[in-house]
């Protein structure tokens, strides 16, 4: 049995929550990061708090071994007096959306081996893909995240707003989005590329920017750009 101390009542704390809480090998607490007046005994606690918080709420908790699950913030950042580690979910989490945490991956760090393979034993009794990444290669895979994922949903936003202002149903171009994201499971992103930038259409990409506002504009060409120069 593996007793688990889980701080924060976000969306990542909650989902971690409502997992755990269906294994029979694991007893949860979950607590607010401002009750930690009171702080129940545990074998980990796992912050789950915003990144700028992590240093302060981690210096309050007594638990040996504290991890937190931020993809953007280094082991050391934890400020608690003994063991550290992290417990990072790559994946984006929302409150009404049930998470399936077979297919999240799980990168896990922790300062010796004994409390990696905790940090792996607790992963694989919610999710199967388990990796060991440092803080370093951490970051980078953060950084790499908000290109695939918060960049491409405002370009939806984008293409939403294009469709409204010219009343066509957004709803047309989601077996497209569909299509290009299960595409790069067998193909590299390279290679899957498709559109007027990557032909060089000149007369079609003139004709885009003529429809468009001057901030669409704009974010057109930067992209248009980067595909032509292939970065």
């Amino acid at each position: 049995m593996i007793s688990v101390l889980l701080v924060g009542k976000g969306n990542v704390a909650t989902h971690l929550y409502e997992a755990f809480l269906k294994v029979n090998d694991v007893k949860v607490t979950q607590i607010n990061s401002r009750e930690l007046n009171v702080i129940p005994p545990a074998d980990v606690a796992i912050i789950a708090v915003s990144d700028d918080a992590i240093a302060a709420v981690s210096s309050k908790i007594t638990t040996n071994f504290v991890v937190h699950t931020s993809g953007s913030v280094a082991i050391n950042n934890l400020k608690n007096s003994s063991r550290k580690g992290v417990f990072y979910m790559l994946q984006t989490f929302s409150k009404d959306k049930k998470v399936d945490f077979h297919e999240v991956p799980f990168c896990l760090e922790a300062e010796n081996e004994t409390d990696y393979k905790l940090l792996e034993t607790l992963a694989k009794l919610i999710g199967k893909k388990i990796y060991s990444i440092n803080s370093e290669q951490r970051k980078t895979l953060h950084v790499a995240a908000v290109f695939v994922n918060n960049f491409t949903n405002h370009m939806y936003k984008i293409g939403n707003d294009i469709c409204k202002e010219n009343n066509v149903p957004f709803e047309i171009l989601q077996p497209l989005i569909k299509e290009t994201a299960s595409k790069i499971e067998y193909l590299s992103p390279e290679k899957a590329q498709t559109g007027p930038a990557i032909r060089n259409d000149k007369k079609t990409i003139k004709n885009h920017l003529d429809l468009l506002d001057k901030k669409q504009q704009k974010i057109y060409k930067i992209i248009t750009k980067s595909i032509k120069n292939g970065n």
